[in-house]
């Protein structure tokens, strides 16, 4: 396998690995951590705290503070999302911060019905590379991602974790269909958590891989460490899957997450699950703050191949074996 591709040469970075964004447990120091190992680091949307804010000002001034932070720790490329919550008239404000502080790379999470073609044209015109990732790939939406000028395309198969695809399509699945259909690199995401599922993807036509919850399992990450080793004690046939708005969620069995299920098998709509779930902030009180009795632990598939806890670098190298 060529150490070097589309994807390493677009982001400037050794590995074509990216770790996901994974809201709240992503911090400066997790992130170049992952950047300094050769990947491409993320901050996720409420990195580095550990509290919702109350204003936008509040939004900007803590993400500026994190990017700062993450540039003392490392000189190399890492990535922020453009979408910080899912109040969608942030985006230009969260887009002219980044622009302002030097970010060099920007997620774009696609979201049907939204026109993102004037903040990808900002975004070039300021010589920022975009990932552009759909929450439901397509066909489609992958060509509209080309079109408005993405670097970078992530297919997301059904075996990941976080909010799932609504479509019940494989990660292995999804990947050719994805990368067939356009000519920019394709970067799979999805369950990908060891060598064997990294040399699958290529093989797929991916040209790199996105992934989340192997990052989870390492000595940097700020998730609690209950929750580490619940990753580790666990596999994939141990989660639990149930609907929310907008699509799917799966989760480590958590008292929490057993709530969710049986709500959604006594058949309580999405919208009334996805309450439940996010303002009680589940996700934050159950992976940052270890709570299983008031919190969920969302996972890929990928966690039957995780077996302990290691440090970042363990981790991209074990999976970037091929480019060693």
């Amino acid at each position: 396998m060529n150490k070097k591709n589309r994807v390493t040469e677009v982001l400037g970075i050794k590995y074509p690995i990216i770790q996901g964004a994974m809201s709240w447990v992503t911090n400066a120091e997790f992130v170049a951590a992952v950047s300094n190992a050769g990947g491409l680091g993320m901050l996720g949307p409420h990195a580095g705290q550990k509290t919702n804010p109350k204003s936008l000002e509040e939004i900007t001034d803590r993400l500026r503070s994190e990017i700062r932070k993450v540039k003392q720790l490392t000189n190399k490329p890492f990535a922020v999302p453009v979408m910080l919550s899912n109040d969608l008239t942030t985006v230009d404000v969260i887009a002219d911060l980044l622009i302002e502080e030097g970010v060099e790379v920007v997620l774009i999470n696609g979201i049907e019905g939204y026109e993102f073609e004037p903040l990808a044209k900002k975004l070039k015109s300021n010589n920022i590379k975009i990932i552009y990732r759909a929450l439901n790939p397509s066909v489609e939406n992958a060509k509209y991602a080309e079109k408005i000028g993405a670097d970078i395309l992530v297919a997301t198969g059904f075996d990941e974790g976080g909010t799932v695809p609504d479509k019940i399509i494989g990660t292995f699945s999804i990947i050719p269909m994805i990368s067939d259909a356009v000519n920019i690199p394709v970067m799979a995401a999805g369950g990908i958590a060891d060598l064997r599922a990294v040399r699958a993807s290529f093989a797929l036509g991916a040209e790199g891989v996105f992934a989340g919850t192997v990052f989870i399992a390492t000595e940097e990450n700020p998730a609690a460490e209950n929750v580490k080793q619940l990753i580790v004690d666990h596999t994939a046939s141990d989660l639990l899957i149930f609907r929310t708005n907008p699509a799917y969620y799966r989760s480590i069995p958590t008292p929490y997450s057993r709530e969710l299920l049986e709500m959604d098998e006594l058949g309580d709509s999405r919208d009334e699950i996805a309450n439940k779930m996010y303002g009680e902030q589940g996700l934050k009180v159950g992976m940052l703050d270890g709570d299983i009795h008031r919190g969920y632990i969302t996972v890929g598939n990928g966690i039957s191949y995780i077996k302990n806890i290691r440090p970042v670098k363990d981790v991209v190298e074990d999976l970037m074996y091929d480019f060693n």
